[in-house]
């Protein structure tokens, strides 16, 4: 072997740079090719997205039961007389916090129950009570809820009652003021036909979409030889274009035999 044929390095082809493998082509989602799916399937997505709002309307209009609320509101102020000074007001400030507590113990609860005779338990009474002190007042709010608006108006007037009585009695205090007596409530807070036909709506659209892309990236056929080409690395070379009137023959073909022979059993 002479000098120069070792010298000779074989030349080898570089490798393509930047070309992505057949995995990540795979794993890779087109966009553009979504958003086209997703318009090509607007019929299923309307009709899923009103089906869903339809269920949840009637699910809420007839499987849910409504809830009423009613409020009264107690007045806290600390006082020995008839003239109510700084002091007084800023004694009930500190207080209202404490008088909060009061509506969590237990002789308040079996008091309510009693005067109501209510056959509820201590936690299901406490659940459906909501007592809250806005920033910077003496004004505490008391709710409760009840499928009942007659109940949720008595049950929170009773409350307002018993812990006024119960902080003068314990506390060695003066007795709170009952600001506002609890009305009858009109009409239901919960549930909301408007937020849940809404989410009924958008649940229907989000599983419409979902199967249509599922459908999407579950169909590997190629359908296209820009398919061949990118998933395959091949190149095609050439394209058999379809007669549709071809087609429309074969399929009359297809009917005009399938008469003949069933004229034949008939026969």
């Amino acid at each position: 072997m002479s000098e120069n044929e070792k010298n000779q390095i074989p030349a080898v082809p570089a490798p393509a740079q930047n070309r992505p493998t057949a995995a990540e082509q795979e794993s890779e989602i087109d966009l553009l090719e979504v958003m086209f799916r997703l318009l090509g399937g607007w019929k299923l997505i309307v009709c899923l997205a009103v089906a869903g709002a339809l269920i949840a309307g009637i699910y809420t209009r007839y499987f849910v039961t409504p809830m009423y609320e009613a409020t009264a509101h107690i007045y806290v102020v600390s006082r020995n007389d008839s003239v109510i000074n700084m002091s007084d007001l800023q004694i009930g400030t500190a207080l209202t916090n404490d008088y909060i507590r009061v509506f969590d113990m237990w002789p308040v609860q079996e008091e309510v129950r009693q005067e109501l005779d209510l056959p509820y338990t201590y936690s299901y009474l406490r659940n459906h009570l909501r007592v809250r002190n806005s920033n910077n007042t003496r004004i505490i709010d008391i709710t409760y809820s009840s499928p009942s608006a007659s109940e949720a108006m008595e049950v929170a007037n009773v409350y307002a009652k018993v812990v006024c009585s119960f902080i003068a009695e314990t506390m060695s205090t003066s007795e709170p003021n009952i600001m506002s007596s609890a009305l009858l409530p009109s009409s239901p807070v919960s549930p909301s036909m408007r937020n849940n036909v809404i989410i009924g709506f958008g649940a229907g659209f989000l599983l419409a979409s979902a199967i249509i892309i599922i459908r999407m990236l579950a169909d590997d056929k190629y359908k296209s030889a820009e398919d061949i080409r990118r998933f395959t690395g091949l190149t095609t070379l050439a394209v058999v274009p379809i007669d549709d009137s071809m087609e429309s023959e074969r399929e009359k073909a297809d009917r005009e035999d399938k008469r003949i022979r069933k004229k034949r059993r008939s026969k």
